[in-house]
């Protein structure tokens, strides 16, 4: 079963996250409140997809991404934020993250998008 690693300083979101995923009979589940509890539930369980978003406490999801690739440079990890200009969008993409979701989404094709990752 696919491990998934969700990392948002919102419990609404990753709770949210959650339930779209459960619907789908994912329900081996992570979470993170932050980039360093992020990287720390990455070191600690190595999930097949990791969802983040780019602002958190204590260590943003950029940074947090950066380190969980150095990790695992093959680590799939998708940024999933209300920060989504060209430029932060752009940059997320240039620093390895496999696809930027803006919030809010649609739930069917946010859904879409995580299991087109997991079967990569």
């Amino acid at each position: 079963m696919s491990k998934i690693l969700i990392a948002d300083d919102a419990s609404f979101m990753r709770l949210m996250i959650s339930q779209i995923l459960a619907r789908q009979g994912l329900t081996n589940i992570l979470e993170a409140e932050n980039g360093r509890q992020a990287i720390e539930q990455f070191k600690s369980n190595q999930p097949d997809l990791t969802i983040m978003d780019i602002t958190m406490p204590e260590l943003d999801g950029l940074a947090a991404l950066a380190e969980i690739l150095r990790i695992e440079p093959l680590a799939k990890v998708i940024i999933c934020s209300a920060v989504a200009n060209e430029n932060i969008v752009s940059e997320a993409l240039r620093r390895g993250a496999v696809e930027f979701v803006a919030k809010p989404f649609r739930p069917d094709a946010f859904l879409r998008t995580i299991l087109k990752h997991l079967k990569t």
